[in-house]
């Protein structure tokens, strides 16, 4: 028994829109003072809400604040003279992500109050009223450099990056995220985004009935896992849009997929950034049962 197009139709429904976007600009403003200890202001959305793929159970907004007065890199592509000419130009600094994180926490504290707590990711600020759950994500500039002719932005591609409390570091490409999945969504007709906000509500009714556990397939992965779908299996009508994507996905050899950055592969066994491909095959199966039993 399949679902009826009424209810994908209102599965693919964007949620809490102005809520988060008041909260976005509430935070924003906050570490924009002109009192803040950092110099740097580069402050954006990530996650569901900087990506319109929100749906009405997301709760935590998603902000970076990055600082671009260092940045921490990858140069194992460079070779010979441009690996020389790379560290020729290096010089040394006592300035620090975690340095930097500090200033950002101690600052949110005091906009915020006492209710601000410190993880190991991000600096979780409580919602208040109208203003919702926000998680602060300090980060500093990170460059994977492919080539080093003068140091400029056409020899690397520009993430961001974080430390982990026993100095893992992870690497991440927000921006480039962003800028994937809305190329996908106009290849696809606008239909990209609707289809990740239908899959997101039929994994959180999932979660509801008990066929999946929590954290099984967060949504960061599922952005990820549509991006590989090919534009054409999208559109037509909700039930035709979802069986196309969804059979593309089951039957595809999904080895190779990237994440939405292009940066990574989506499944990698122990990455901090990748999916582990027995969660998606284990959350693919659900979805079937759940469609044969009409949600």
């Amino acid at each position: 028994m399949a679902i009826n197009e009424n209810q994908l139709e209102a599965w693919s429904h964007i949620g809490a829109a102005a809520t988060s976007k008041a909260t976005y600009n509430t935070v924003k403003t906050a570490l924009e003072r002109a009192d803040a200890p950092y110099a740097t202001r580069d402050i954006f959305l990530q996650g569901s809400y900087g990506n319109d793929t929100n749906v009405v159970r997301d709760s935590d907004v998603d902000v970076v604040i990055c600082d671009h007065s260092i940045h921490y890199f990858d140069v194992n592509d460079l070779q010979g003279d441009q690996r020389a000419r790379f560290d020729a130009t290096r010089s040394p600094t006592e300035w620090s992500a975690e340095k930097f994180k500090q200033q950002v926490a101690a600052h949110i504290r005091a906009q915020f109050g006492n209710g601000v707590t410190v993880g190991d990711k991000a600096i979780f600020i409580p919602g208040v009223g109208n203003r919702r759950d926000c998680d602060v994500l300090a980060c500093t500039e990170f460059r994977k450099y492919f080539q080093y002719t003068n140091g400029g932005a056409q020899d690397y591609h520009e993430g961001v990056c974080f430390f982990l409390p026993d100095g893992t570091q992870v690497v991440n490409y927000p921006k480039m995220h962003m800028a994937n999945c809305t190329t996908k969504h106009q290849a696809t007709n606008q239909w990209f985004k609707p289809t990740i906000r239908m899959y997101k509500n039929m994994r959180n009714r999932m979660l509801d009935q008990g066929r999946i556990a929590e954290g099984l397939a967060p949504s960061y992965f599922i952005e990820g896992l549509l991006y590989n779908v090919p534009p054409a299996k999208f559109g037509g009508s909700h039930v035709a849009n979802f069986s196309d994507t969804f059979n593309w996905l089951y039957s595809a050899d999904r080895s190779k997929f990237v994440c939405a950055n292009e940066r990574f592969y989506l499944f990698h066994p122990t990455s901090k950034v990748t999916w582990r491909a027995e969660n998606c095959k284990a959350f693919l199966d659900a979805l079937v049962a759940f469609w044969n039993a009409g949600g």
